[in-house]
């Protein structure tokens, strides 16, 4: 069947195909418009765990969500295509996490790890087996972007990004990134992993494309990621959580927040969401919560704002949703963050969505 034959007989009313791709969409990967990379990876995370089964919890979750979004409600018909993650990449995850566990434990206990040559053997490995990671990562981004399509990475760890954002960058000269975190996450080899969860944005300044970072709901960090920010002369700019709070105390509404945030971003945006940036009841599993943070709609509101701002949003990551035990909470709030996210960057890229919902409340 055509595509345009798909839609005519597909029934967005009904419960997600259960044999479907993401959020029960009937559409293959050539027939889609959006394509999802899951990176199941966790392996330098020293807290909780769990990151690397959040691509498939989303995934499962996102059999619930409804496709009739207020916002976007043609979403469904550009077509949105889950990935399948190379089985190595799972495998591995598990394998050097539990390689990393005695070199985290020894800096624990404060030892030299100069005093553990096995111990330094596996750090250097661990740090090769990341940067094939993120090489291969570079690889499947650019893949998919070479068939025309909107590429979205779905971690997995905030580690897990950086070769999306290395793909960008052979594409685009010049991009800045709007991270919503809780954490500045620009420790310098953290625990000596060169490619640490808490070295994401640190890694990013590598990238000379990269001309400005502009981060929003911080409200974690430590000394020397202060030096860097210092340091890097206004390419890294800083929304603390408790600055944005005491404004609102104050009077300064949410949207004109947005408004001077998207005011500092260069043209071509790169959004990197980690979900610990809302408020922990939204994301109760994920691996370093800290009290404080945005909504659910704040950040919703953002994507919006920023989508109709006239700047180009170029992609996305996801990360660091972690499934609990004993419920799907974590995965049900990421599938539709992951939803809504796809419907601005479709409507900032000129994708028909449909035209917004409007009730009449009178």
């Amino acid at each position: 069947m055509t595509k345009q034959q798909i839609i005519d007989t597909f029934d967005p009313s009904q419960p997600g195909l259960a044999d479907a791709t993401i959020f029960g969409l009937p559409f293959s990967a050539e027939q889609s418009g959006i394509v999802i990379i899951p990176v199941p990876w966790e392996v330098t995370v020293s807290y909780g765990a769990g990151a690397s089964d959040g691509p498939e919890a989303i995934l499962d979750a996102s059999f619930q969500v409804d496709l009739n979004h207020q916002d976007f409600p043609e979403l469904w018909q550009l077509g949105i295509y889950y990935d399948e993650a190379p089985e190595q990449w799972k495998i591995n995850s598990s394998f050097y996490k539990a390689l990393a566990q005695p070199i985290i434990q020894a800096l624990e206990k404060g030892e030299e790890l100069n005093n553990h040559p096995n111990l330094v053997a596996d750090l250097a490995t661990i740090n090769k087996a990341c940067r094939n990671l993120h090489t291969e990562v570079k690889e499947k981004v650019l893949y998919w972007m070479s068939k025309g399509k909107k590429v979205v990475l779905l971690g997995g760890d905030h580690s897990t990004p950086l070769g999306y954002y290395e793909a960008l960058a052979t594409i685009h000269d010049d991009f800045g990134i709007l991270h919503l975190d809780a954490h500045m996450d620009l420790r310098i080899a953290y625990e000596g992993f060169e490619f640490s969860h808490a070295s994401i944005m640190y890694n990013a300044l590598k990238i000379p494309q990269i001309s400005k970072i502009v981060q929003v709901g911080i409200r974690d960090f430590c000394e020397q990621e202060v030096t860097v920010v210092k340091e890097s002369k206004g390419r890294i700019l800083i929304n603390t959580d408790a600055d944005l709070k005491a404004e609102s105390f104050e009077g300064k509404t949410w949207a004109l927040q947005c408004d001077a945030i998207i005011a500092t971003l260069p043209q071509k945006v790169c959004i990197s969401f980690d979900i610990d940036g809302m408020y922990p009841w939204y994301c109760p599993n994920t691996g370093t919560p800290v009290p404080g943070g945005f909504s659910f709609e704040q950040a919703a509101y953002l994507f919006n704002k920023l989508a109709a701002s006239g700047k180009d949003i170029i992609g996305f990551d996801l990360v660091e949703v972690a499934p609990g035990e004993n419920d799907d909470w974590d995965g049900n709030v990421g599938a539709r963050m992951l939803f809504h996210m796809c419907g601005a960057v479709a409507k900032n890229n000129g994708l028909n969505v449909g035209n917004k919902i409007v009730f009449d409340r009178k």
